[in-house]
């Protein structure tokens, strides 16, 4: 396997011409070294590593959850109504971008986390596998 860090270059604020270190890969890679929506983290450490991959989890199963709750009430002001929903859309399409930029990371373990977690979360909140009554979603589908 070719070495993981690949040198880049270019301009620091003061002028100079300086090299550095960097993880990021360009085709899909497995391992624990890795940067996945900041810069440094999780970096080297397995622990670290684990916790993005069920972070990347946890988010792929709210932006399901949010796609599938029903938390409006039937009756409820038509303008707050909308609000709150507007509210639910705007973070369900921010969480959904994370999700899709920890997944740009090219790191297996992480598709493979976010795969699972939008699989999972379909299946507690929008298959009939787990519903207990036909409820209408606040969102439409993506």
């Amino acid at each position: 396997m070719a070495n993981m860090a690949e040198t880049t270059s270019a301009w620091n604020t003061t002028g100079l011409h300086v090299h550095r270190k960097s993880l990021l890969h360009m085709s899909f890679y497995w391992g624990h070294k890795s940067e996945i929506l900041f810069s440094g983290w999780p970096g080297c450490n397995s622990g670290m590593y684990a916790l993005a991959l069920i972070l990347v989890f946890a988010l792929a199963m709210v932006v399901e959850w949010l796609s599938y709750c029903s938390i409006i009430k039937p009756g409820a002001n038509k303008v707050a109504a909308g609000f709150f929903q507007t509210a639910m859309h705007t973070v369900r399409a921010g969480l959904s971008y994370m999700v899709m930029l920890a997944v740009m990371s090219f790191n297996g373990g992480v598709f493979l986390a976010a795969v699972f977690g939008h699989a999972i979360g379909f299946l507690v909140f929008g298959s009939k596998a787990f519903r207990k009554a036909e409820k209408v979603p606040d969102l439409p589908p993506r």
